[in-house]
């Protein structure tokens, strides 16, 4: 009987050690399992340009690879003015990256929360705050050219050859003054002074022969009247 006792104290307390290590161990596994399972150390954010294009990406290192919900919000002023998208990653020990487009500001601030339950709700720390650079530089309107300075008439103009133009060899040629005082008759009437250019004296003329005229008739007029009076005598 003291034999079987002695046995059965010896099982039982054997178990009891066994129990204690099989509790130890288990605790030691769970938070073993939630330390490597999520963490808000394993997340970060970066503002990025694809071009002349702004994005904002995130990035989940989590090796165990827990869904977490990524939210980012645009802020002033320490308050959310504007929900700029919200996604899901689950991330890997080589690390998951997820964007965001996001044509974002020089120096502008955004808040990144990240919702992976049960282990993870809260916002990466600090708040992404974006280059002093913005990915597109905005382009300067082209200079405006002085107008140039017009050339003067007198410079650009040539003088004007002053004096009447000589008709070309080619002109004097082709066409030759027709000589209409040999070919055309003269008008009835017209005496020779007239053809040979000196009608401005004809009316002058005209009248001292028509005066002499005049005094040729009275004088023959008074020889004819003293003839016949001497003739009655």
């Amino acid at each position: 009987m003291a034999v079987l006792s002695v046995s059965r104290r010896t099982v039982a307390r054997s178990v009891r050690a066994l129990g204690v290590v099989s509790a130890s161990a288990a605790l030691a596994i769970g938070v073993a399992g939630n330390a490597a399972a999520c963490d808000i150390s394993e997340f970060s954010a970066d503002a990025k340009c694809v071009g002349d294009k702004g994005v904002i990406t995130v990035t989940d290192v989590d090796p165990a690879g827990v869904p977490a919900t990524i939210t980012v919000f645009l802020q002033n002023n320490g308050a959310d003015i504007k929900k700029i998208g919200e996604q899901v990653v689950k991330g890997s020990r080589e690390g998951t990256t997820i964007t965001f487009e996001e044509d974002w500001k020089p120096n502008a601030e955004y808040r990144v929360h990240v919702d992976a339950k049960p282990y993870v709700d809260e916002d990466i720390k600090p708040n992404l705050v974006t280059p002093a650079t913005a990915c597109k530089t905005e382009e300067k309107p082209p200079a405006e050219e002085e107008p140039k300075p017009t050339p003067s008439e007198s410079s650009s103009t040539p003088a004007e050859e002053t004096g009447t133009p000589t008709p070309s060899a080619s002109e004097s040629e082709s066409t030759a003054p027709a000589d209409t005082s040999s070919n055309a008759p003269s008008p009835a009437g017209e005496s020779n002074l007239a053809e040979t250019g000196a009608d401005s004296n004809t009316g002058l003329i005209a009248g001292v022969a028509a005066a002499l005229v005049v005094v040729g008739g009275g004088a023959v007029f008074f020889g004819m009247r003293r003839r016949g009076a001497n003739s009655q005598r």
